[in-house]
Parts: C-alpha cells; structure tokens; sequence
C-alpha cells in the first residue's frame, strides 16, 4: 500500500540530482514515515477496529470530525488511485507506444482497474498473499540492475556521478512532493484491522519493517547507478526501463517496464481493499445506505467495491503531477487528523490499553508537528498546479469544503456511536 519498489521515484533523481535525491529518501523515512509509523502503531494495537483512521478518529473527536476522515480520504483516493493506471500505461507505451494511443489507453486503464476489483471481490487474504509475491517479483529486475551498475562502475576511474542531474528550486520541489508521495500511506493498512491475525502485536511491527524495506527498496538501486556514473538529468516516469538497458542490455529494460505495468496494478490492488472498507463502515454508522455494507462470501463489500472503482475511473485524465498534488492535499488533512486523534485519545481516555505506545505524552504532540509542515510546503508549493481550470490548491479546499455539507445531508441516519460524543 505504500510501495511496489522503485517505480515512481525517477522524477526525483531527475528533479533534484543524485545527492539531493539521495538525501531527500533517506529523512524524508525519518520526518515523514517514522512519525506517522509510531502514530499508526498506538491507534492500531489499540484500536484495531474495521475503518482504522475513520474508527479513531471519530472515537476522539465524534461522528463529524470521524466523518471528515473519511470524506478527506475518499476524496484522495479518487485522486491517488488513478496515479496507479497511468503509472500502468507510462510504463506499458514504452513497450507498445500503438497500444495506448487515444481510446486505447483508455481501455486499458479500464481493465486494470475491473481485474483488481474482481481479485478484491476474493477476500483480504488474496490480495495480502497477491501483494506479497508481486513485491518479490517487482524487485527482482532490480537485483540485476544493481549487480550491473556495480560490475560497471566498478571499471570506471570517476564513477560517482553526485551531481548529475541537479537542477533549480522547482526541479527540487517536485522531488520533495515525489517524494512524500512515494512514503505515504502508511494508516491504509489500518482499514482491514478485523482481517489481521493479531493486530495488536503485528501493526506496529508491519509499520516498522516496513518503513525499513521501502527506504532501502529506494535508496539502493539510486546508489548503485551513481556509483555506475549514469547521467539522469532527464530521467522521469519510465527511465529504469532505460538505464537497465544501458547497463545490462535490451532485455533487462523490457523485464523492468513489464514490472513498472505491475506495479501499477499490485498498488491499485492492495489499496482498493483499504478504500472499499470506508464506505462499508459508514454504511454501517448510518451514515451511507446499509446496502453499501452488503458483503459477499468472503467478507467483501462487494457494492463498497465497485463503487469505489466507478468514481476511480473518473479522475483518468488528469497528468500524473497534477494527481500528485491534489492527492497530497488532500491526504495530508486527514493525516493531520490522526495525528489530532492520537493527541486527543491521550487526554481524554488516558486508561485506554495501548499495546504499543509512542512515547510520553509530549512526544505524541511533537509526532505530527514535522508531518504537518511538510503538508503545508506541499500545499504552497502546488499552488500554481491547476486542477478544473483553477488552482489545485482552491480545488483542494472546495473538496474539502464538500465534507461538512455532506455529513449534514447524512446526518439524519443517526450514526453508531454518536449519542456518546453528541
């Protein structure tokens, strides 16, 4: 849910250069994921409810405030999930350029997403396993990648090109927003919290291990073609495919496109089971019809499913900067609520059995100060991005202006839970 190798960076080490790149991922784990990790660990080992961030922080701060979670993080995801099929195409145009031309792109696009809604439509344990194999599968090309860039840079006199590829501010602040979109989404997972085997001792251990592997997933390969002296000073979406070749040939590059295709389907996999959840538990508050919660045999919100994929489909046009910024806008508030959230449970159920516990009360405060600014630098600094013909970040604050009418238009259907925080 928050990575499938390192697909999606290469707009960094274009944007920024090799050192710029390289320490761009190696503190953004350590500011952005490593907070965020420690805040999921708490709620989720104590918390461990179907809905996760929804769940957490409506039991904080009420149904409205539990509302806007949900309604922020729908939102991004119209935005986030439909990175996931252009990231598919980017990748499969370098290989069959005729193949995605005009409508055809389009039906491709389609398909990715009707074969991830019928994999999800065969429970949690699928995907997880699914989700698994494909990471291993999506590595392993980079395996080869980095053995060949060693074998290579080792034969050169000057081989660690740190500086090819730097560029000026703008370059370096679409880095940073690359970047912080290439670490979040850590509080996903939490969604499915009733479909993990002991989520009280494997959240925090999952957040972890898993901040870990994608720094590495990232910074390796990065390394290993600076050491290799590769000039990336225009490398964007897609140039794996052509530094793999240039250093091990043809067939490691088509072998590496075929696994940035992948890539977009295991992510648009995995997180369609973590955004199909949320309207299921809204259905079941109240909130949304009860139909929306009707699951299948293997305990699927099958309706939750397909209309997720529906309103999905219909971001497809927008470029993969634009999908970016507006998903990091919008994602950003409703992490700045969990982190409220986290706060909040501190003060008012100070009782509550935490199985993991992210420190002292003032280093739960201090947790999302960080996170919290570098959402802000993402808003600034898209101010200019232009989303339905008008600034991305008026569009993003229109959405999320939409939330509070839509809960009072909901609000008649009484939600579970809110006579105790009315």
């Amino acid at each position: 849910m928050v990575a499938g190798g390192p697909y999606g960076i290469e707009d960094i080490l274009g944007g920024a250069g090799y050192a710029k790149a390289l320490a761009i991922l190696l503190i953004l784990p350590l500011v952005w994921s490593f907070p965020t990790a420690l805040m999921i660990g708490e709620l989720a080992s104590a918390l461990p409810e179907e809905g996760g961030f929804y769940v957490w922080v409506r039991r904080a701060m009420g149904p409205f405030w539990g509302y806007q979670e949900a309604w922020l993080s729908l939102a991004a995801s119209i935005f986030d999930m439909a990175i996931y099929p252009t990231l598919f195409l980017l990748y499969l145009n370098r290989l069959f350029p005729a193949w995605t031309l005009g409508w055809r792109g389009t039906v491709w696009e389609l398909a990715l997403i009707a074969v991830c809604c019928l994999w999800n439509l065969r429970g949690a344990p699928a995907v997880g396993e699914g989700s698994t194999a494909l990471f291993v599968i999506l590595l392993s090309p980079f395996a080869v990648l980095v053995v060949a860039a060693a074998w290579h840079g080792s034969h050169l006199h000057n081989n660690a090109a740190w500086h090819s590829g730097a560029a000026g501010g703008e370059g370096l602040s679409t880095a940073i927003l690359v970047g912080l979109w290439n670490y979040m989404g850590w509080d996903n997972a939490s969604t499915v919290a009733r479909e993990v085997e002991d989520p009280q001792r494997n959240y925090p251990r999952a957040m972890f291990l898993a901040t870990a592997v994608v720094a590495l997933s990232y910074v390796i390969p990065l390394g290993a073609i600076a050491y290799a002296g590769l000039d990336i000073s225009r490398f964007t979406t897609g140039s794996w495919a052509d530094a793999a070749t240039q250093l091990a040939g043809p067939w490691l590059g088509v072998v590496i496109v075929f696994g940035g295709a992948l890539t977009g389907l295991g992510m648009f996999n995995a997180l369609t089971m973590s955004y199909a959840r949320l309207p299921m538990v809204l259905a079941e508050d109240g909130m949304l019809p009860s139909v929306v919660a009707t699951r299948n045999r293997h305990g699927v919100p099958w309706l939750a499913v397909l209309l997720c994929a529906s309103a999905w489909a219909l971001a497809l046009q927008f470029s993969f900067e634009r999908l970016i910024s507006i998903d990091l806008m919008l994602y950003g508030a409703s992490l700045i609520l969990e982190f409220i959230a986290l706060v909040v449970l501190r003060f008012r159920e100070p009782q509550l059995e935490r199985p993991f516990k992210a420190g002292s009360l003032a280093t739960a405060i201090a947790l999302g100060v960080i996170p919290t600014a570098l959402i802000v630098y993402a808003a600034f600094v898209s101010r200019d991005e232009r989303m339905a013909h008008m600034p991305a970040l008026v569009f993003g604050l229109i959405v999320a202006a939409a939330g509070p009418a839509f809960y009072w238009f909901s609000r008649p259907q009484r939600p579970r839970g809110a006579a105790e925080h009315a």
